[in-house]
């Protein structure tokens, strides 16, 4: 029955002689009253000063290691900036967690990596569930998994490539391993799996997303039949571009 807020105007209702006061009443632990007490005085009444928000930002990384550096700042009156240099300043957390908890109470993953991954699969699996629902089961934020939706709509992967040392982008082009998990992850899409152009789609994929090393050799092709072949795989080259063009359309619009 700690008083985490108004003291003085408890003391002048006693020596007003009142027997009551109006209050709102809080559960929680002692933890959490201290970061509401900090949050409530902040801006209200005597702001607390610099220090004393940073001595308050500097408790509640050591009381809630978990939370992120902008769900700290919003409740002590610094930035996310300030707050981060605290937490990097401090001799340790007490939790070495891989989630911090943002404003919004989710937790997400510090391993964007993992947590993107997870988002793709659960697109392919629940193409139908809202941005936020995967959001809150994957870790990330809603904006992470618009992103992860998107790469995938264009055929990458889920996962932003790391840049070389030299600075810039590594190939464009994804890795093999990078064609089979995007082959598994259509394959996995009801919308292709249920429907007749969608199947279509996978066993076309299938064909021409096979490893070229395990294509026949252009010596094993007899000589009276190396230009008409030679047509055939340009033309057929040329509709995938054309489908290519028409995706890339579909979404710019």
């Amino acid at each position: 029955m700690g008083i985490i807020d108004g003291v003085h105007r408890v003391q002048a209702a006693i020596l007003r002689g009142q027997k009551e006061i109006d209050a709102e009443f809080v559960d929680g632990s002692s933890e959490d009253a201290f970061v509401l007490a900090v949050r409530v005085n902040v801006d209200h009444g005597l702001p607390l000063s610099l220090a004393d928000r940073k001595a308050a930002a500097e408790r509640i990384l050591d009381t809630h290691p978990d939370w992120s550096d902008r769900a700290i700042a919003a409740a002590v009156g610094l930035s996310h900036k300030t707050v981060g240099a605290i937490r990097r300043r401090a001799s340790g957390e007490k939790s070495h967690s891989h989630a911090r908890v943002g404003r919004d109470g989710i937790a997400r993953r510090l391993d964007a990596t993992a947590g993107r991954r997870r988002a793709g699969d659960l697109l392919a699996e629940r193409p139908d569930a809202t941005l936020r629902e995967i959001s809150a089961e994957a870790g990330v934020s809603t904006s992470t998994v618009r992103d992860v939706r998107d790469r995938l709509r264009q055929g990458r992967t889920p996962v932003i490539e790391q840049r070389s040392r030299t600075g810039g982008r590594e190939s464009a082009a994804p890795a093999k391993a990078d064609h089979l998990e995007i082959l598994r992850r259509l394959r996995a899409d009801p919308s292709l799996r249920f429907t007749e152009h969608g199947r279509a789609l996978l066993r076309s994929l299938d064909v021409w997303m096979a490893d070229p090393n395990k294509w026949p050799a252009a010596a094993s092709v007899p000589d009276h039949w190396a230009s008409v072949l030679a047509d055939l795989i340009d033309e057929s080259a040329q509709a995938w571009k054309d489908l290519a063009s028409q995706l890339r359309r579909r979404i710019s619009n």
